[in-house]
């Protein structure tokens, strides 16, 4: 079997849930700001009445806490070629500012049948499951950590999702653990000082290392 070294030189495209991976898990609710047009209201309607999907309120929105390291490591991935998206069975107005911000490929809120996003998202990019990473920490994560080539776990996920991984993150969710995950694919891939350089050097153009 391969080792997660060797799976990770493979991977073209990285997935992951949110709460609990690109954030701690932790859910708030504030009330919206006046003639605020929330955009994710509809999507969020069509779940109504099924608990776990999020809120279809027009006076309620749903905010959570995201980590500035992986947000760079979004851009770091960028640079090296590689597509990135989000599979998540809740709704949010601030994650589809979050991704908007961070300009992933696939956005997909309100899922329950997270495998079955996944294929379709392989298909539009026309790749096989070796080369996608998915990213998670509960067990709804599961079906497709058991089908993609790279398996990652959160520090702070559930046993059975350690236990089904291939790879364990040092940082816990919300706390760079996306960080975690794109390091280790580019170091195995042989990127990560390029893209770093490459990084660095689009946001401080006289910048040179020293030796």
């Amino acid at each position: 079997m391969p080792d997660p070294k060797s799976r990770a030189k493979k991977i073209k495209l990285l997935l992951f849930d949110v709460d609990g991976v690109l954030t701690d898990g932790k859910l708030f609710f504030f009330p919206a700001p006046a003639g605020v047009e929330l955009t994710t209201r509809n999507h969020a309607a069509q779940h109504e009445g099924r608990g776990g999907f999020g809120l279809s309120s027009s006076s309620i929105i749903e905010a959570k806490g995201f980590h500035a390291h992986d947000g760079t490591a979004i851009s770091l991935a960028r640079l090296a070629g590689m597509k990135t998206g989000l599979i998540t069975k809740r709704i949010s107005e601030t994650v589809a500012l979050r991704a908007r911000d961070l300009k992933l490929e696939y956005v997909y809120q309100g899922i329950q049948d997270k495998l079955g996003s996944f294929k379709e998202i392989l298909k539009k990019e026309e790749i096989t499951a070796a080369e996608a990473c998915f990213v998670g920490d509960d067990v709804i994560d599961l079906p497709v950590m058991w089908n993609c080539g790279l398996a990652i776990a959160v520090a702070n996920a559930r046993d059975e999702v350690k236990r089904d991984s291939h790879y364990v993150t040092k940082h816990s969710g919300g706390d760079g653990a996306l960080r975690d995950a794109i390091e280790f694919i580019l170091k195995a891939q042989g990127k990560w000082k390029k893209v770093v350089d490459e990084y660095i050097g689009e946001r401080s153009p006289a910048t040179t290392r020293d030796q």
